[in-house]
């Protein structure tokens, strides 16, 4: 009884359908409004250390897919451009920064450094008010500098440099998460409009 009561019966299957339990639950506005949620936070992830933006911007598309009638459901192609987008820059997020520290002549101390950098910058950025931004921008700076120099013993050429790299690893991951959310909000909002 309390199953029936949330899920709709297929009359012409006789199974249950996610959709209708979706929108049954939610309603239209509802599904619009967790997914619109969850596009604020994949946007705040894709700047913010942690939390994970680029899944919160997949989570809402697959949310109206489910939510979304058989003949208005997404291709199979759109599923799989979000899927190998979410999985691809989750995986580059790690490696880009580590590239950018290498490539400029870092060692395993300024990726640390960067590292740690990040996660003082973001906790600086909650408490703070104006500097919040710049801190988690200019966070993994520093962090890099001081693992080169203090860490690894580095000259101050070499420390800069890899701090250098740091920045730039961290300035292209956040662009390319940015741009990631930005493709599926896209693909989101050919979704949601079908909801209505």
């Amino acid at each position: 009884m309390f199953v029936e009561a949330w899920l709709k019966i297929n009359p012409k299957y006789y199974i249950y359908t996610m959709e209708s339990t979706v929108l049954e639950i939610l309603g239209q506005w509802g599904v619009l409004l967790i997914g619109i949620i969850f596009i604020i936070i994949a946007y705040a992830g894709s700047i913010l250390p942690a939390l994970p933006g680029v899944p919160f911007a997949a989570l809402a598309v697959l949310l109206v897919h489910i939510a979304l009638p058989h003949g208005e459901k997404y291709s199979w192609v759109s599923l799989t451009i979000v899927a190998v987008l979410t999985i691809g820059i989750s995986i580059l997020d790690f490696v880009i920064p580590v590239l950018g520290t290498k490539k400029y002549g870092g060692s395993k101390a300024g990726v640390r450094g960067s590292t740690v950098g990040l996660i003082v910058g973001f906790l600086i950025s909650i408490f703070t008010s104006g500097i919040g931004i710049l801190a988690i921008i200019l966070g993994p700076f520093f962090g890099a500098y001081i693992g080169e120099k203090y860490f690894a013993g580095a000259d101050n050429k070499t420390a800069l440099a890899s701090a250098w790299g740091s920045l730039v690893g961290f300035l292209a991951g956040t662009a390319g998460k940015l741009i990631v959310v930005t493709i599926i909000t896209v693909i989101f909002v050919m979704g949601a409009v079908r909801l209505f």
